[in-house]
């Protein structure tokens, strides 16, 4: 029976890539246009971002925060649509630059670590850049928010950038979970969230608006920098710490999301927001007292 101290469940965060992907620069920090209209008219793209995969260690095992991008998106031609306004839409939002040892699996595996031994693995949001490494975890549950996983049953699911062929695939343990009313003083302003293992170390705090149901990791340990992984609720720390947002997304919810976000921060000034698409975020966690009390994590992304 593996033991887990209460009061350190967690032994190691490192961060892996599963590519790059190059997006518009209108898309990292929106300038007040229409996205159809920046997306349609621009011809610059970004220098290439990590696609970033958080690994959290515990004695149990592993616990995956979002899970990449699926080196099938660019060898396959039919993953992504290609006909009609989609189709122009995806072609024009993002370039990934995949290589065959940059799978979810192989990219673990260079840390020295077993996907078999991922146990748990939560979702930030349901786009292609977050979901590409399930059909690599068919053995794991699978957590979401539940708002999120309603938006697949919506209208236009493509057209918000919602696959449902590389997202509810057969075998995988999907666990939709939503967040309830919390009086922990160390969330605020945070007044819901999930407690993923009921110790209080990995809280699931929402952060709607780059999609509607998206999620924030907050990852807490006594004697250790508090880490939160955003997903896309920013592209850039600095972007969001001067209260800019990025450029998809519904900008009331996304403003309030970045003030929460902000205002945590304030009250924990340690605090290491960890964003998916941050080139910074490597060297951000390799700062941190997780990046010192491992090898260089910097390095994986």
């Amino acid at each position: 029976m593996t033991i887990i101290d209460p009061r350190r469940p967690i032994r190691n965060v490192s961060v892996v890539s599963t590519g790059t992907v190059d997006i518009r620069p209108q898309h990292v920090r929106s300038n007040g246009t229409p996205a159809l209209w920046w997306l349609m008219t621009t011809r610059r793209w970004t220098d290439p971002r990590p696609i970033n995969v958080y690994v959290i260690e515990r004695a149990d095992g592993l616990v995956l925060f979002d899970t990449g991008q699926d080196r099938a998106s660019i060898v396959d031609p039919g993953y992504f649509p290609r006909s009609g306004l989609t189709g122009l839409v995806y072609r024009r939002l993002a370039r990934f630059d995949i290589d065959p040892d940059q799978t979810l699996t192989a990219r673990l595996a260079a840390i020295g670590q077993d996907i078999a031994d991922v146990h748990t693995v939560v979702v930030s949001h349901l786009h292609t850049d977050h979901v590409g490494g399930l059909p690599e975890l068919g053995h794991a549950d699978i957590v979401l928010d539940q708002r999120e996983w309603q938006t697949l049953d919506e209208p236009h699911p493509e057209a918000r950038g919602l696959l449902r062929d590389h997202i509810d695939l057969p075998g995988l343990r999907w666990r939709p979970v939503t967040p309830e009313p919390t009086t922990d003083p160390e969330l605020a302003p945070f007044t819901t969230a999930h407690d993923l293992f009921g110790d209080g170390s990995l809280m699931l705090l929402p952060t709607p608006g780059h999609t509607p149901g998206s999620l924030s990791l907050l990852v807490r340990q006594p004697g250790a920098t508090p880490l939160l992984m955003v997903g896309d609720t920013t592209f850039d720390v600095h972007l969001m710490q001067d209260g800019h947002l990025p450029g998809l997304g519904e900008r009331t919810l996304l403003r309030g999301s970045t003030r929460s976000i902000n205002m945590l921060r304030s009250r924990h000034p340690d605090l290491a927001i960890l964003p998916a698409h941050d080139p910074a975020a490597g060297s951000r966690l390799s700062a941190s007292s997780w990046g010192r009390a491992s090898s260089p994590m910097s390095s994986h992304t």
